[in-house]
């Protein structure tokens, strides 16, 4: 229904495209008066604007002449001039939305427009990368269009100080990755004196890949973790015990139904324990290990307890769990590398190594074990937020990526931004084929090694996608047997990612990649010019400085640097003029094939890999070859295709090619994005409890540094602290049963001793004293005592000897309370089984504890 509705009236992108047209005619109408401006004319109209929006006018009001200004220079200083649809959208980044732009199509410099805009009010505008090379690389690019029009231009990466920091954050644009950017908010909300602060606020993001960093990103919160306790032996000695167990892996049909039958029913009339029953169950669906009443009984005897599941064996069985999930549901390889005697998380959506990521809650410690490389020390968390509560505090927030269509759902739902899909500049000619299915993954390689053999005949580049490095290295070695020249691309060669994936569009090239394929490297059909010329510059210039510099864009004098650039760009000339005949070789033989060995999980990983061809109204293919034992096809749809092969009697090593196959792969794709979204979703919904607290205390926290006077605040915690005592000792109304000695002693615990009045303690007893009476005079003495100290030390000194023993007990308690929160967490979810909401249950006790 909704098809056909989208068929007569148009989809919603259309529709929102529709409405911003006549503002695009706008800005083009402007050309030719733009193009008659000078240089010092047109760099004028920053004044302006800034002028016309101190005197009352709208951001919207001056867009049109804005774009039109910033499209002249960029046509002026980069050489290129955006297109209509580039434009586009610039526009809907400008309104706080998502622009989904196909690769190829511009859209760093699709970002220039909407930067240059909001950069104008002086506020601070944040364009925000996946990576260090690629915020370097556009802040230096596209910065030396900003300066053109007055504009300054900063640059947030891994390692600077304090104040390179402050001045990059101070500029009217700072171009920063996603997580210095979140460590950077945390570590502001740490420091003990204003002038360490390094952000001055969030006004306006534009997230590049924005489907990466707030969604792929989304699942693991950034934590700042100081030096915790020393890692136990634990974590050996449940790696030991795992290994002598005997597992059971199952694939659980939406519910626990199955688990929980082979759980529950290890116990035998005839035979209590029989020995072919295993001792822990697999779920590879959900990704859980669960250990049986068999595996129980052995681990008490193993670890000579009574009751592994009474509350004092709480942290064995944690440690025994977590080893059953490393040893049977994490792999090497496909979860994590082991490099460097260290264990490296994989993300599964770009296929990259997480550096300074660990899992929480001790499952890192366990895959360490497994591995047997050393076991970290347990980190205490000093500061954490996740990046849906980060970047939901901007004021405005806008992204763009090749891929946001299939998720458009979760970006409303979470940070409330629409997605508008931008039409392509020239038409996508790329032929994308329907899936082949294969009975058996064997005959499914085979499939994929002829076709690629025959590509390499006619020299049609290719790049191959895996789902893991496990994959891509199996599938290279098949490469090596049959003698087909290919190159690697996966976590162990990340380094060389940027270059081979520039060069895998050359005459013949054969690319196996995981997910990295893509990211901010256009795939040139013929070869990339530019990484041709940088490999003749390493052999003539051995200086890696030099080199680097060769084909950036920053600011220098170095002569160095300089000849390095010409020679750079004389290579580069050079090389398009060669590649010319090898580009038309390449277009004749259909273009880039992108042959896809598995379906990932997620729709949009899919798109991004298809993505890669067919640029800029190239031809290209795409294709994906599967099988019924794929981890997606095996777990999600093998019973209905499984089936229809059944029936049809298919052979081994003869496909199916069909619609409904396609279908029942996006359907089941569909249920585990839908399960994924719910995951993430949850994580939310727990980080919003901690997220409420957390801005509380960060607001009261930001007050202190800003230099409110904080006495009267001390008094009034002193005014509570002592109410409480004589609320607890003094409550009788006879004054003789008071208990004066504790009063005395916890006051004395309380307060330095120095701090302390005389208590002239037999003067209030007697029934004429009250409770109250004893309370004001205990107030009235801390006060009398509180400004001498003043009048001792100055009140200056005073005022920040209270900010700064303010900020560390705060500090102390609420780093206290992150860890007592994870606690909660940790245990919260079995509320399920009483039938309470776990997320209220912790909302609950979560403010009460705070």
């Amino acid at each position: 229904m909704g098809r056909l509705i989208d068929k007569i009236f148009g989809t919603h992108s259309e529709q929102e495209i529709k409405k911003l047209m006549p503002m695009v005619d706008a800005i083009e109408a402007l050309t030719d008066e733009m193009h008659s401006k000078t240089d010092g004319e047109l760099k004028e109209y920053t004044d302006v604007f800034r002028n016309r929006l101190k005197s009352g006018e709208s951001m919207d009001d001056i867009l049109v002449e804005a774009f039109a200004v910033c499209r002249e220079a960029a046509t002026r200083v980069l050489h290129e001039t955006p297109y209509r649809v580039q434009l586009l959208g610039g526009i809907v980044l400008h309104q706080g939305r998502i622009a989904e732009m196909k690769t190829g199509e511009g859209k760093t410099l699709v970002a220039t427009l909407p930067v240059y805009l909001n950069a104008i009010t002086g506020k601070g505008v944040h364009v925000v990368t996946v990576n260090d090379y690629l915020a370097k690389r556009d802040s230096e690019w596209m910065g030396k269009l900003y300066n053109f029009l007055g504009l300054t231009v900063g640059l947030i990466v891994y390692g600077l100080t304090k104040e390179e920091k402050q001045k990059a954050y101070n500029c009217d644009i700072t171009y920063c990755t996603n997580n210095e950017l979140g460590f950077d908010y945390l570590r502001d909300n740490m420091v003990t004196r204003k002038e360490e602060l390094v952000q001055r606020g969030l006004e306006f993001a534009i997230v590049d890949e924005v489907d990466s960093i707030l969604i792929d990103e989304a699942r693991t919160p950034l934590i700042i973790s100081g030096a915790g306790e020393k890692s136990s032996d634990m974590y050996k000695r449940a790696d030991s015990f795992a290994k002598t167990l005997k597992k059971e892996v199952v694939i659980d049909e939406g519910n626990t139904s199955k688990i929980q039958r082979i759980v529950d029913g290890q116990k035998d009339d005839e035979d209590e324990y029989s020995a072919d029953k295993p001792d822990y169950i697999v779920d590879e669906k959900n990704r859980n290990a669960t250990i049986t009443p068999k595996g129980v009984e052995k681990a008490e005897r193993y670890f000579a307890v009574e009751n592994l599941t009474s509350y004092e064996n709480q942290t064995l069985l944690h440690h025994i769990n977590n080893a059953l999930k490393a040893q049977s549901v994490m792999k090497r390889d496909v979860d994590y590398v082991v490099k460097d005697n260290q264990v490296l998380i994989i993300d599964e959506y770009t296929g990259r190594m997480m550096f300074g990521r660990r899992y929480s809650e001790g499952l890192h410690q366990a895959i360490e074990a497994k591995e047997n490389v050393n076991v970290e020390r347990e980190n205490k968390t000093l500061a954490t937020i996740t990046f849906q509560n980060f970047f939901r505090m901007y004021h405005r927030l806008s992204g763009m990526t090749g891929t946001a269509l299939t998720e458009e759902n979760e970006f409303m739902e979470i940070y409330k931004l629409d997605v508008i899909s931008i039409p392509t500049n020239r038409p996508v000619i790329r032929q994308d084929f329907s899936d082949i299915v294969y009975k058996t993954r064997a005959a499914k390689l085979d499939a994929v090694i002829n076709d690629i053999i025959e590509c390499s005949q006619k020299q049609q580049p290719v790049l191959i996608g895996t789902i893991s490095i496990e994959k891509s290295e199996e599938l290279s070695l098949m490469l090596r047997r049959r003698g087909i020249k290919h190159e690697v691309l996966n976590a162990k060669h990340h380094e060389r990612e940027a270059e081979i994936i520039a060069q895998a569009g050359r005459l013949g090239s054969v690319t196996i990649a995981t997910n990295m394929a893509g990211r901010g490297t256009d795939i040139v059909l013929g070869g990339n010019a530019g990484y041709a010329a940088m490999q003749k510059l390493r052999k003539e210039i051995t200086d890696e400085e030099i080199i680097v510099q060769a084909n950036g864009y920053n600011v220098t004098s170095d002569e160095r640097v300089l000849q390095a650039r010409e020679l750079y760009k004389e290579y580069e000339k050079s090389f398009k003029e060669s590649m010319k005949d090898n580009r038309e070789q390449v277009l004749q033989s259909g273009g880039l094939y992108i042959l896809a060995t598995e379906r990932h999980e997620s729709r949009r990983i899919d798109n991004q890999l298809r993505g890669r061809s067919g640029r800029q109204g190239d031809p290209g293919m795409s294709r994906f070859y599967l099988s019924l034992e794929d981890d997606l096809m095996r777990l999600f749809a093998q019973d209905k295709l499984s089936n229809m092969m059944n029936v049809l009697k298919v052979p081994d090593d003869i496909p199916i090619e069909a619609k409904i196959i396609t279908n029942t792969i996006e359907t089941a794709q569909k249920r585990i994005e839908s399960i994924n979204f719910q995951r993430r979703k949850t994580v939310i919904q727990y980080d919003d409890v901690m997220n409420a607290q957390r801005n509380l205390i960060y607001a009261q926290r930001r007050q202190v540094l800003e230099g409110q006077d904080m006495k009267g605040s001390y008094l009034k915690m002193m005014d509570s602290v002592i109410t409480r005592l004589t609320d607890d000792y003094c409550a009788h109304n006879n004054s003789t049963d008071w208990n004066y000695e504790a009063v005395c002693e916890r006051l004395n615990e309380l307060f330095p001793e120095q701090y302390n009045p005389l208590l002239p303690l037999d003067d209030f007893k007697g029934d004429k004293f009250t409770q109250k009476t004893f309370n004001e005079f205990l107030i009235e003495k801390y006060a009398a005592r509180y400004n001498e100290k003043e009048l001792e030390l100055s009140p200056d000194l005073m005022r920040q000897i209270e900010r700064i023993l303010l900020l560390r007990t705060v500090d102390t308690r609420w780093m206290d309370h992150i860890d007592a929160m994870d606690q909660l967490r940790s245990g919260i979810g079995l509320r399920a089984f009483g039938n309470k909401d776990p997320v209220m249950e912790y909302k609950f006790e979560g403010y009460g504890m705070f």
